[in-house]
């Protein structure tokens, strides 16, 4: 299989992890490395001494050799940046959200379309063995009918500059909700507020309603003191906790449940059995999910075919923080999605 060479645009905080990632792969190789801050570009130099760092990302785009980016930059630039690369003939992955804007991102899944070219988010979680085995187990139906799904991404930092926690955090948890459930929200709901910088909120609740009275709650933050990844799911049959901070056992599905007795004459009779059993933990690879979305990148490039996290997903994902965001600045207004 020919080799397809990449480059990496923003070494800042996600940048080296895509630059360690992608050097693992056979048939894939990191040539240019590109930041605006020289500082950042030195340092990675220290590390890969034999990487190219450039401070003019259009140097490796007009460079024929290259056949693929992978985007890390801020939100504000993920358009211009995917923009110019398409148009240069390069595939793309973008670091989440695909761009600032629906109508943005309308225009980079068009792009592509007509470049015959690779446009893909890096929706990392859906590439995570916990999350692709806790789908396994939802599409069994061992869950049973889903009834409420409550999520929350919560730490201290890192506080963005031109975007929101709505904008930062909760496409990680769009993303993994559309991918369990397999459709999207009816309706939405969020509210915050903005504690250090004014106009951009640090913490957030996200309320999405689905058909069947299934509801979902997210909650987001800069400002808490312990950092948590946790999902929780409560199913008609069984419960599940997706942990991802949990290294040993991230996924337990937990034999739980309640019923209601069906006769009674009375309200004072009305009665409800809860079902205790036992807690169990699935095996769970612990392969870094970054480094599968890496190698997919590179297998969609060298067999053209459509990623798992294309740009219509990416696409799906802004439009519903662009009606988040118009609920949050009104006051958590319930908007139909």
């Amino acid at each position: 299989m020919k080799r397809v060479n990449v480059a990496i645009i923003g070494c800042g905080y996600w940048g080296p992890n895509l630059i360690r990632n992608f050097l693992r792969i056979k048939n894939c190789a990191v040539k240019y490395v590109c930041d605006v801050r020289k500082e950042r570009l030195e340092w990675i130099k220290e590390i890969y001494p034999s990487l190219y760092t450039l401070t003019d990302y259009e140097v490796a785009l007009k460079d024929p050799e290259i056949q693929a980016v992978a985007i890390a930059t801020p939100v504000s630039t993920h358009y211009q940046i995917a923009c110019a690369s398409l148009n240069a003939g390069k595939h793309v992955l973008v670091e989440k959200p695909l761009t600032r804007t629906l109508e943005e991102a309308e225009k980079l899944v068009e792009l592509a379309r007509e470049k015959k070219k690779v446009l893909m988010v890096s929706h990392t979680y859906l590439y995570s063995p916990g999350i692709r085995k806790l789908k396994e187990i939802i599409e069994k139906g061992m869950l049973g009918e889903i009834m409420y799904i409550n999520s929350i991404r919560v730490n201290l930092g890192l506080f963005q500059k031109d975007i929101n926690v709505v904008t930062d955090l909760a496409p990680h948890d769009l993303s993994i909700l559309g991918f369990l459930l397999g459709r999207k929200p009816e309706y939405i709901s969020c509210t915050g507020a903005s504690h250090y910088t004014d106009g951009i909120e640090d913490v957030a609740f996200l309320t999405l309603y689905y058909s069947d009275n299934l509801i979902a709650h997210i909650h987001v933050s800069w400002i808490d003191p312990i950092k948590l990844r946790k999902i929780t799911l409560v199913g008609k049959k069984k419960m599940a906790i997706y942990d991802d901070l949990d290294s040993n056992e991230p996924l337990k599905i937990i034999d739980k449940s309640v019923e209601k007795i069906p006769y009674y004459k009375t309200y004072g009779e009305f009665r409800m059995l809860y079902r205790f059993g036992d807690i169990s933990s699935p095996h769970i690879s612990s392969e870094e999910p970054l480094y599968v979305e890496c190698c997919h990148f590179i297998e969609c490039i060298q067999h053209s075919k459509p990623p798992l996290t294309n740009g219509m997903e990416g696409k799906e994902i802004v439009r519903i923080l662009e009606i988040a965001n118009q609920s949050l600045k009104n006051k958590g207004a319930v908007l139909k999605v």
